[in-house]
């Protein structure tokens, strides 16, 4: 018999950390959190208000079997170790598996580890700790926070507008691609021209007129400078610098969604996802191990054991010549550095080696934190930057150029770093001459608005403003999306009317709240908690004697928006019908409601598909509670035949199931058959 258990957030962590800890050891999984705030007392929050915020906790939704298995082999056990993630929330986590488990303080040991290795593990074992209160503080502060804000806010979004949800984090995120959007309706285009003479190995561009700054407005002005020109042109200066180009640091998770977003075309949400099985564990040949340390993170340090390891390679695979220095951070408000950068666990364990083992997005993903991690610690590429100022007749024109003269890092990072030569005629050999244009051009252009938000984009902001932490980024993303406040064209941020209506409304009452600046600080208020600097029921207390009396003034001022009408009166009380909004989309009922509680059923086309394969009913197009298109039985729940996927009603010539579409391949819905 074991005599530990170690309880860790995720089962696919179970059965690689077992393996390194041997036969003492039992790993289990508490299958991520395991209780949650209840919905009872004032407004349901699940928070005692006038007891100093006492949270009152409920098992979660189908985690009691969870529970009373971790319970059942804790006590068959000398010892339990709590191995949550090694962050505020995995901190929470274990806490909360402390309490329901009834785990007194020699009963347990806390144990946190940045990458699932052998080595990392057993280490991380000769170093456990006790529970750290003031990182639950934290972290059980900024949910009792959420849930406040999300609970009142909500319902009065709910109540007086199209919206469905509020929060701390996403109102202000919406916010910030709102502001975007009025600035470029709000923006009026310039008008300027460019003028570029053409030689034969190179072109130059005007820049100054008499040594000083030149801008042209409009096509006369154009006309007017080109009449000035003659062809010939007179090197005034050629100059040549050595420049460094650095490195950039190792991944954050804000640099990692960006890059991956920019680079890989990845959305936040699918970044993390792989990200995790990444940090989880990947099965490889004779080892199951995680290939990449923790992913929630905003610290570029490196452990000392990784840069040592990292330094052999670099010498051994590329020269000494080639290694670099550490990056430090310049940034030091609001950065957590429990824990490192994202990084390989092992350089030598190469992504050409191991992606035989991947899928090829987890590929693409672990081959960029791969080379970003190896490129942080290479020595800088060195350039020889030229620039060649020309006269002709007082106006000057700049050429540049570039060659790369020591690749440094690039060396391994090229392939995600635009950098090329740009090689300009050796100029300066024939500094006294006149050089002949080919032709001289002008061109128009016109200002541009700014842009409006990738993902990539609002999540660098974000993180400039200190708005959210590591692991709320891409939830706050999916959400926006989902709630139908943004809609994402050309890969940008565009707020619908919904998305516009309740930024407004927010505004007009809660201005002093939902602000960067607000929640910047209250990001920083959590940091102090977690440091045992602030008391967490005071930061609670004042902000809801802030909050609450101006959700009260709200839910009196606010006007609440009038349902659109149809045109049609209610056939049984005559009130005008009006489109109202549910859980499940939008529907048509009597504007007299609730004295009047008239539907009217839905006159959806029923469009059928094909023969049902398992009687005598037609395959036709559903909607799930979700709004997902499905194809099922129309004598459902007698039949239970559905797909995803559209069936073209032919049999499967192998197994003779129904064969189904998607993206022009026809496939079988049950076996490997694809025609």
């Amino acid at each position: 018999m074991p005599k530990n258990l170690v309880i860790v957030e995720s089962p696919s962590k179970t059965k690689p950390i077992e393996k390194y800890l041997g036969s003492d050891y039992k790993v289990l999984s508490s299958k991520g959190h395991v209780r949650d705030l209840s919905t009872k007392g004032k407004y349901g929050l699940g928070v005692d208000i006038e007891n100093d915020f006492k949270p009152d906790y409920v098992t979660m939704k189908g985690k009691k079997s969870v529970i009373d298995e971790l319970k059942k082999e804790s006590k068959k056990v000398d010892h339990v170790f709590l191995a949550t993630d090694p962050d505020r929330e995995g901190e929470a986590i274990s806490w909360h598996l402390q309490k329901v488990l009834n785990l007194n303080d020699k009963d347990y040991d806390r144990v946190v580890f940045n990458e699932i290795t052998k080595n990392a593990v057993v280490e991380a074992f000769k170093h456990s700790r006790k529970i750290d209160q003031n990182l639950v503080n934290s972290q059980e502060t900024r949910r009792i926070l959420d849930r406040i804000i999300g609970f009142r806010l909500s319902r009065l979004i709910q109540s007086k507008t199209d919206g469905s949800s509020a929060g701390r984090v996403q109102s202000v995120a919406l916010k910030l691609i709102v502001d975007r959007e009025r600035e470029i309706e709000a923006f009026v285009k310039e008008e300027y021209w460019s003028i570029e003479a053409i030689f034969p190995e190179f072109s130059a561009e005007l820049f100054n007129y008499n040594h000083k700054d030149f801008e042209i407005h409009n096509e006369i002005e154009a006309n007017e400078v080109l009449n000035n020109l003659s062809n010939t042109f007179k090197i005034e200066s050629v100059d040549k610098k050595n420049k460094q180009k650095q490195s950039k640091p190792p991944y954050t998770t804000s640099t990692m969604q960006q890059d991956a977003s920019n680079k890989l075309g990845f959305n936040s949400k699918k970044t993390m996802q792989i990200a995790q099985k990444l940090y989880e564990g990947i099965e490889l040949e004779n080892d199951t191990v995680g290939l990449i340390s923790y992913m929630r993170t905003d610290s570029i340090r490196l452990s000392q054991d990784f840069v040592g390891q990292v330094y052999k390679y670099i010498e051994a695979k590329y020269g000494k010549e080639y290694i670099g220095s550490v990056k430090v951070s310049k940034k030091t408000e609001n950065v957590q550095d429990a824990h490192e950068a994202i990084r390989p666990t092992s350089i030598d364990r190469t992504p050409e080696s191991v992606k035989p083992f991947l899928t090829s997005d987890e590929y693409k993903l672990y081959r960029m934190i791969y080379y970003r991690a190896l490129a942080s610690l290479m020595k800088s590429a060195t350039t020889i930057n030229t620039t060649v100022i020309l006269d002709n007749n007082n106006y000057q024109f700049k050429a540049t150029g570039q060659v790369i003269d020591f690749d440094g890092y690039l060396k391994v990072y090229k392939d995600y770093e635009d950098t090329k030569d740009t090689i300009l005629p050796p100029l300066d050999t024939y500094k006294s001459e006149v050089l002949v244009s080919k032709e001289i051009n002008k061109e128009q252009h016109f200002t541009n608005p700014p842009s409006r938000y990738t993902e990539a984009k609002l999540i660098k902001e974000m993180e400039e403003l200190g708005i959210g932490r590591p692991s709320t980024y891409a939830t706050t993303m999916d959400i926006i999306k989902k709630r139908g406040y943004a809609d994402i064209i050309d890969k940008k941020f565009v707020p619908t009317e919904t998305g516009f209506e309740i930024t407004d409304k927010l505004q007009e009452f809660f201005s002093h709240l939902i602000n960067v600046e607000y929640t910047a600080n209250m990001e920083t208020d959590l940091d102090k908690i977690a440091e045992g600097n602030q008391d967490y029921v005071k930061v609670l207390k004042d902000f809801y004697q802030d909050f609450e009396p101006s959700v009260q003034n709200a839910f009196s001022a606010m006007p609440k928006k009038e349902a659109e009408k149809t045109g049609e009166d209610c056939p049984e009380c005559g009130s005008p019908l009006v489109i109202r909004k549910g859980k499940y989309g939008e529907f048509v009922a009597c504007s007299n409601y609730p004295k009047c509680k008239y539907i009217k059923t839905s006159e959806r086309v029923v469009l059928e598909v094909c023969d049902c394969p398992n009687c005598d009913g037609k395959i036709i197009e559903k909607k799930s509670k979700k709004g997902k298109i499905f194809y099922g039985c129309n004598n459902y729940p007698k039949c239970k035949e559905a797909y995803w996927d559209k069936p073209t009603g032919e049999k499967c010539p192998k197994c003779s199931s129904m064969l189904t579409i998607k993206k022009n391949k026809i496939k079988c819905s049950k076996c490997d058959y694809e025609k």
